[in-house]
């Protein structure tokens, strides 16, 4: 066994959370944990390292896939945050056990800089302090417009479009019923029934948004604080670790944005955002086809939440069920719209 193979996931988090790790940053570290990473904040930088987990549609479990992933989040965010994502930086052993970033002893993690920015300014920040404006969710509509007509669309066929719903419902369906998560099965299964309807009544407007190769590699995670509106604007946190996650509609992105931001009560940047955004392409998705997007976007989201049950210190199961039964009452709610 080398010295790097003694160096557990807790030795990791304990020697980044000292201000000693990073020379020439100053003042405490500032450490976060996600679901996903683990995130030390200096005064100027974060550093963010994957936790090596598997999961649904994402490996992080060898240091050779982390490495991969730090690689992917910085190429992919420096398409919507060039100047904010620096670097995929080496955590180090030496030989006598010394750990340093950036050293030249053996890998045993890989890390992304990041230039650290002001919480204040995010989208969701300045909607909950009551700040959004709606040029500030113009200029959105605008940075988000020109970034999808410099893509290039993909090809897929209409059948797999639709079929991608389909599974993700039936998927959704399924983990949302499970017994240990006492969700309204009822509620659960009226929304998910009328938006798999939509998509076998309705599927010819799906097909119409492939046909005119409206589907492109998107940012993948586009939510309220994900978007930093001041002092300039900047979109962060790409979804690396899944390509397919990312082709999506521009009017699905889109309306999953305005979703998240009327899960905090901002139900203003849902209109702000489209007629915006179709000044600008001539693109106007109709509102039921929104509606439908936005019922599928909240009901992952409730899948989601409710997952941080099944984490073995989960701290707070009240919070993540309410907030799963919140999203529920968002997806239902779209879903009674439609048809």
């Amino acid at each position: 066994m080398t010295v790097a193979d003694t160096m557990s996931l807790a030795d990791k988090v304990a020697f980044l959370s000292q201000q000693s790790a990073y020379p020439g940053e100053t003042g405490p570290v500032e450490t976060k944990e996600t679901h996903m990473s683990w995130v030390f904040l200096t005064d100027r930088h974060a550093y963010k390292m994957k936790k090596p987990m598997r999961q649904e549609r994402l490996d992080f479990g060898t240091l050779e896939r982390r490495r991969f992933f730090c690689e992917e989040e910085v190429r992919l965010n420096r398409r919507l945050a060039p100047d904010v994502y620096l670097a995929t930086l080496p955590l180090t052993v030496a030989d006598d056990g010394a750990p340093a970033v950036g050293g030249d002893g053996a890998v045993v993690e890989w890390l992304v800089k990041m230039r650290r920015l002001p919480a204040a300014g995010t989208l969701e920040a300045m909607a909950l302090a009551g700040r959004l404006r709606g040029d500030h969710v113009e200029a959105v509509a605008e940075r988000m417009a020109r970034f999808y007509a410099g893509c290039v669309p993909e090809r897929i066929a209409d059948r797999d479009y639709r079929r991608r719903f389909r599974r993700a419902l039936a998927d959704t369906q399924c983990e949302l019923r499970r017994p240990e998560f006492a969700m309204p099965l009822h509620v659960v299964d009226r929304a998910v029934d009328r938006l798999a309807r939509f998509v076998d009544v309705e599927g010819a407007r799906l097909n119409a948004r492939v046909w005119e190769e409206r589907i492109v590699e998107g940012h993948g995670d586009l939510r309220p604080e994900h978007i930093y509106l001041e002092p300039t604007l900047l979109v962060t946190d790409c979804l690396e670790f899944d390509r397919s996650l990312r082709l999506v509609d521009p009017a699905d992105e889109l309306g999953y944005l305005a979703m998240e931001c009327e899960h905090i009560g901002a139900t203003h940047v849902h209109d702000w955002l489209f007629d915006a955004y179709a000044e600008i392409t001539g693109d106007r998705p109709t509102d039921d086809l929104l509606g439908f997007y936005k019922g599928c976007r909240a009901l992952h989201r409730a899948k989601l939440s409710i997952w941080h049950l099944n984490e073995p210190d989960c701290r707070r199961p009240d919070h993540w069920r309410d907030r799963a039964r919140g999203y529920l009452e968002q997806a239902a709610i779209a879903a009674e719209r439609l048809l």
